[in-house]
């Protein structure tokens, strides 16, 4: 088939082809099973088939092992004869090795191009995922973007965040009266947390240039779509951070892409790889998120497919969403794995021929029990169907090849130098500066006024009234000198008079003319 991706064959002696239709790719899927039973080989004979139908893929590589889709398989390879063999029980004629037109991509930037996105660009629900905010210090995220947004002022990076909180906890004040309380623990707790992220090598993916969803989307000249292998062996060390950038890119796929309603192949087909990390620990709001993106992207035209090891680690709401399902073997060593297992079994389209619950069961490395979406979107009868061998490499390449593949493709210009440019840290930073200078300003204008003031008040002796007083004082000598004689005497005479001598004199004149009278 043509319009479809050869996955293996069923039936009795696996000699009816099993195929998923590339019409109802979109309709999202399941990879699930127990450590090596052969999960790593689906997804990468999926990626196969739907690059070499001009599909472009992105996937997880969290062991290493997807490498491999870079570089063709070898006839020396061990098991080359097992992968013949295999190809003539399930018609497979048309086989060949072949490699694929790989991309590789790293959040770190050390096994492949890096991937950046801006802190606005997350958004505050994820961040507060990415951080596990309390509500409370959600909150004050949320007027850190609101703030950011009317001032004008981009949050790109980490600096950028942390600038504006520290901008909000200073101004808090003024600001919770229009938002609420704003406490300075909790301001602090976002920023031990954005300190945590940065340990865990966060910083790196915060910034630009951010990745752009068109070079994820691209497709050969020869027609094959390009395989997107993001490294994520070291990454799955800070597994929260992992399933937020995975999240952040389906939203962003999401918000972007236009509506193409059911075309006749994806535009893109998503695997994540490790799926339960997305919904452990999640609050309803972001599950609520994750539901309601796998319900409508489909409309976009980009198929998800989620690979974990069992299906009770996907969300009732989603699970029920995933119409093609590549189920392996499942052990039921608890009582858990028997209740998983029954639930898994009850999902598929029952095929009178065998138990499904027993198939799953039973099923061997390298064999699956499968259902694919047909006609009209009606799921397949459930088939015991042994895998396609993979035509690409099985198991990763080496160093050296991977970074061949690195340094030749023609996106590196474009992702390896970061772009710091004028942002909210910037802005803030000048805003800071220019009031430092003003205070400094006014404060040097202050001290010279003062020094101004301390000469007034230190030569007020100098001044227009002090002159007059001694300009009269210096008159008055001057009068004195120019005094006559008879003025000087007469006025010595009656300061004579008017003292004790004076007075003596006076009643002795008064007394002598009462006693002669």
């Amino acid at each position: 088939m043509e319009d479809a991706v050869f996955v293996g064959g069923g039936g009795p002696s696996y000699g009816e082809k099993q195929h998923l239709r590339l019409g109802y790719a979109n309709r999202h899927g399941l990879i699930a099973g127990a450590t090596g039973t052969g999960k790593t080989v689906t997804l990468q004979i999926l990626a196969e088939g739907f690059s070499q139908a001009g599909v472009p893929v992105f996937m997880a590589d969290v062991k290493g092992d997807l490498s491999g889709l870079a570089k063709a398989g070898s006839a020396d390879h061990k098991l080359h004869a097992p992968f013949m063999e295999r190809c003539g029980k399930i018609g497979f004629e048309d086989f060949a090795y072949a490699g694929f037109p790989v991309c590789f991509w790293d959040l770190y930037g050390a096994q492949g191009h890096p991937v950046r996105t801006t802190i606005a660009e997350m958004g505050p629900l994820l961040l507060a995922r990415l951080l596990d905010l309390s509500e409370a210090q959600e909150g004050i995220l949320n007027i850190a973007f609101r703030l950011a947004d009317e001032e004008g002022m981009p949050l790109l990076d980490l600096n950028d965040l942390r600038a504006m909180l520290v901008w909000i906890g200073e101004n808090r004040g003024d600001l919770s009266l229009r938002y609420g309380n704003i406490s300075v623990a909790s301001v602090g707790a976002i920023q031990r947390r954005l300190l945590v992220l940065e340990e865990e090598g966060g910083a790196g993916f915060f910034g630009e240039p951010a990745l752009e969803l068109a070079d994820l989307l691209r497709v050969g000249p020869d027609g094959r779509g390009q395989v997107n292998i993001l490294a994520a062996d070291k990454l799955m060390a800070a597994p929260r951070l992992y399933a937020t950038f995975l999240l952040w890119l389906l939203s962003e796929l999401f918000e972007d892409l236009p509506e193409v309603g059911d075309p006749d192949k994806p535009r893109l087909v998503f695997f994540f790889d490790e799926a339960h990390l997305l919904f452990d620990g999640a609050p309803r709001a972001l599950v609520d998120k994750v539901e309601q993106v796998a319900r409508l992207i489909r409309s976009k035209g980009v198929g998800v497919y989620f690979i974990t090891q069992s299906p009770d680690d996907i969300p009732e709401d989603i699970l029920g969403q995933l119409g093609n399902r590549v189920q392996h073997a499942l052990r039921a060593f608890t009582a858990r794995d028997r209740k998983a297992l029954r639930l898994a079994s009850e999902t598929y389209r029952e095929n009178p021929a065998f138990d499904i619950e027993t198939a799953i069961r039973e099923v061997g490395v390298g064999e699956a029990v499968t259902s694919f979406l047909e006609k009209k979107g009606v799921p397949g009868m459930a088939q015991r169907t042994l895998v396609r061998p993979p035509s690409s490499q099985l198991g990763p390449i080496e160093a050296a090849e991977r970074e061949a593949v690195v340094l030749a493709s023609d996106l590196r210009a474009k992702y390896a130098q970061a772009v710091d440019r004028r942002s909210a840290y910037e802005m803030l930073k000048a805003r800071a500066e220019k009031a430092a200078a003003e205070a400094a300003e006014a404060e040097r204008a202050e001290e010279e006024m003062e020094a101004r003031e301390r000469e007034y008040r230190a030569g007020r002796r100098y001044t227009g009234k002090r002159v007059s007083r001694s300009t009269s004082g210096a008159s008055t000598r001057r009068d004195r000198q120019g005094e006559s004689f008879g003025e000087a005497m007469g006025k010595m005479v009656m300061k004579e008079l008017t003292g004790t001598t004076g007075r003596k004199i006076v009643r002795g004149i008064l007394g002598g003319l009462f006693k002669a009278r």
